[in-house]
């Protein structure tokens, strides 16, 4: 990565004030021994500069002599049309996020966002929801634009609306509220962005899922809203009720097992199982 181009002589000069920091130095010496060709690295010549920066008024310190004194392989000097100071993308983040704060913050918060993103991704019950949230959303969602708006005489802008309120219709049947219900009643989660749904259980989700498919039919069959609400709501008390009897974790969890079980014992059967041969027939006794 370009840390300057030979004629961006404020950049360059931002870089050998930036060379010349204590912190700097001991940075891009610890990369040069976990990430560069440490054999190669001069620990003498990173001692004579750390020697010479002692000296802070008179000290500077420009990337050739670093590279020349050092061996240092993190960071090159180029001459000719494409000239100018490159280095290995750790070295040029950490240039930036001295340069400017503001870039500081945004790597930082972009970093927080990738750990939180892994943590979910590792996170079982965290993948069951987000799965459940959506398999059969679509399916709803087409149903409402297929049967229901075609018999409604309202604006483009306003079908929304008549989407929210069939989420609303299964929201009533799960949980006995409204998504605006929930969220008077909890300002705070409200304000960080959740839903109704994002603080649901995962038999909650189950049965939400369950639910679309069959709100989906029963768009398609033309049946009117309240009624629709009431079979829902006595089909989602039914399937919570058989689903908390069940540890549904504990469930996928056994599953995985008894997976992993058989494709070690496929691993130790007979080759002639293995192939899909029949195995032979015992003779009869004669």
């Amino acid at each position: 990565m370009k840390l300057s181009a030979k004629e961006g002589q404020d950049l360059s000069q931002a870089v050998a004030n930036w060379l010349r920091i204590n912190n700097t130095i001991e940075f891009l010496a610890l990369w040069e021994k976990l990430y560069g060709a440490k054999e190669d690295f001069s620990d003498d010549g990173y001692q004579q500069i750390i020697l010479e920066s002692l000296d802070q008024n008179g000290f500077s310190l420009s990337a050739q002599k670093w590279v020349q004194t050092t061996g240092a392989i993190g960071i090159e000097v180029k001459r000719g049309r494409t000239g100018g100071i490159y280095a290995h993308q750790d070295i040029a983040l950490e240039f930036c996020t001295w340069r400017s704060p503001i870039f500081k913050l945004y790597v930082i918060k972009e970093f927080e966002r990738l750990k939180e993103a892994e943590q979910k991704a590792l996170d079982p019950e965290w993948t069951i929801r987000r799965v459940l949230s959506k398999v059969n959303y679509r399916i709803q969602t087409d149903a409402v634009r297929d049967h229901l708006l075609p018999t409604l005489n309202i604006s483009q802008d306003k079908e929304r609306f008549e989407y929210a309120e069939e989420a609303d219709v299964l929201n009533l049947a799960v949980f006995g509220m409204t998504a605006k219900d929930w969220r008077e009643t909890n300002p705070t989660l409200a304000l960080q962005g959740k839903n109704l749904r994002d603080v649901a259980g995962i038999d909650e989700l189950t049965v939400i899922s369950n639910l679309e498919g069959i709100n989906a039919m029963l768009l398609k069959d033309g049946y009117p809203r309240a009624g629709r609400l009431q079979y829902l709501s006595e089909v989602a008390a039914q399937q919570l009720e058989a689903l908390r009897k069940v540890d549904i974790m504990k469930s996928m969890a056994a599953t995985q097992k008894a997976q992993r079980l058989s494709l070690n014992a496929s691993d130790t059967a007979p080759k002639a199982l293995k192939k899909g041969a029949t195995p032979k027939k015992n003779k009869k006794p004669e």
